[in-house]
């Protein structure tokens, strides 16, 4: 890959994703497969003014070693200086980028159990820090080849060539193949007008109906609206949490959540695959569920807590999106989200709620927003899928015809 269009791909994760301040920290988490490009990014956030980045590193067959020979409860223990961190993370606000190349089956083998049990108790002491640091600080996902990610897109593709062939799809997807910040500036603006349109309606409501067997309607909570690609911090600092990113998304009414939803596309969770899977949802939650492969896998994601039964995003995405254009499933929730409508069970953002930077946790909830130590999003977007919405006026509108925008959205 050409070395110029890396550079404008850091500059577009620094400046367009995280947005890095002057004198901010800078957290990046990444995989081992890309350490040049890593090295790159670390370069790009100095040069925007970050005083001090650090670079965590991850690696899948470290973590299947660890849960092998260790309890869950073991695997769940915070020493006294991670909590430390954790703390001073919450208090100083570094700007957090997430750099992903997983391979999509790199945790197959695991003892899920365990790796479930162990992920849900440390997600516990996590999440409290983590609350308070939402829309306080800048955060961004982009993504990088793996070598074992792009065997499982390119099977017929020769090895030397993967890694290559995986960028060319990435840089694409993520609208940086071609002065990217430029891009992405006219990007935002046109998801920013998607928006103010959908709120114009007052949406009490939206049916979703496909062939696939999906029948389905979810409630939007008062004062609830829809967002979308740039959004600010409390401090008005402007940040892209995903790249890509095609989706305009709010929050749903916890309790009023009903009905049939058919995935359309693999789950990649936990380094595993959850394939051709259905919800039924009563009054917000679970009551019934299926999976062809891994069923007990998402068991375990339903069984996290209490909220991660219920749903906690509801996410519009264009059939015809720039992803869905590859022809590829990445088998990476990054981009297959961006490929089609989906939603997500676990925790709301709070943002979706006007009013939400005067609201605490409780009134959040009382509010309708869920609650839990999971957001996991899949997707439910197909060709023929069609979304109607009830308007607080009684009518109805066409949000989604035949998978796409309905004409005056267009």
């Amino acid at each position: 890959m050409e070395n110029l269009k890396l550079r404008n791909y850091a500059k577009l994760i620094v400046k367009m994703g995280v947005n890095v301040r002057q004198g901010q920290d800078v957290v990046i988490n990444a995989d081992l497969d890309q350490p040049k490009f890593i090295a790159m990014l670390v370069d790009e956030c100095y040069k925007a003014g970050a005083s001090r980045v650090d670079v965590q590193w991850n690696y899948q067959p470290l973590t299947k070693i660890h849960t092998r020979h260790r309890t869950a409860e073991e695997l769940a223990t915070f020493y006294k200086w991670e909590l430390e961190r954790l703390e001073q993370r919450a208090n100083d606000l570094p700007a957090t980028i997430h750099i992903v190349s997983e391979d999509p089956d790199g945790l197959k083998g695991i003892a899920q159990k365990k790796f479930s049990k162990a992920n849900a108790m440390r997600r516990q002491i996590i999440k409290p820090y983590r609350d308070r640091m939402d829309n306080k600080y800048q955060w961004c996902v982009a993504a990088v080849p793996g070598l074992q990610w792009a065997k499982k897109l390119f099977p017929d593709v020769k090895t030397s060539k993967l890694e290559e062939t995986l960028w060319e799809y990435i840089l694409k997807a993520s609208r940086a193949d071609s002065d990217p910040i430029k891009q992405w500036k006219k990007h935002n603006a046109e998801l920013k007008k998607r928006c103010e349109y959908l709120n114009s309606l007052k949406i009490r409501r939206l049916h979703y109906s496909s062939s696939n067997g999906t029948s389905f309607t979810v409630g939007i909570p008062d004062g609830a609206r829809f967002v979308g690609g740039a959004e600010p911090t409390l401090d008005g600092t402007e940040f892209n949490a995903n790249i890509p990113s095609e989706e305009v998304f709010t929050s749903p009414l916890r309790n009023d959540v009903n009905g049939k939803i058919v995935a359309s596309m693999p789950l990649s969770y936990q380094g595993e695959l959850i394939e051709n899977f259905w919800f039924e949802f009563k009054d917000g939650k679970v009551v019934d569920y299926y999976a062809e492969k891994n069923p007990e896998l998402l068991e375990s994601l339903l069984k996290m807590d209490e909220g991660s039964s219920y749903l906690g995003e509801v996410a519009l995405v264009p059939y015809d999106s720039p992803i869905r254009q590859t022809g590829i499933l990445f088998y990476n929730t990054l981009f297959d989200e961006n490929a089609a409508c989906h939603f997500a069970l676990g925790d709301s953002y709070p943002e979706t709620l006007r009013g939400f930077e005067n609201m605490s946790q409780k009134e959040l909830f009382d509010h309708g927003l869920n609650n839990s130590i999971i957001h996991v999003d899949f997707m439910v977007g197909t060709k023929d899928l069609n979304i109607t919405a009830l308007l607080d006026n009684g009518e109805k509108a066409d949000i989604f015809k035949h998978g796409n925008w309905a004409e005056y959205f267009i």
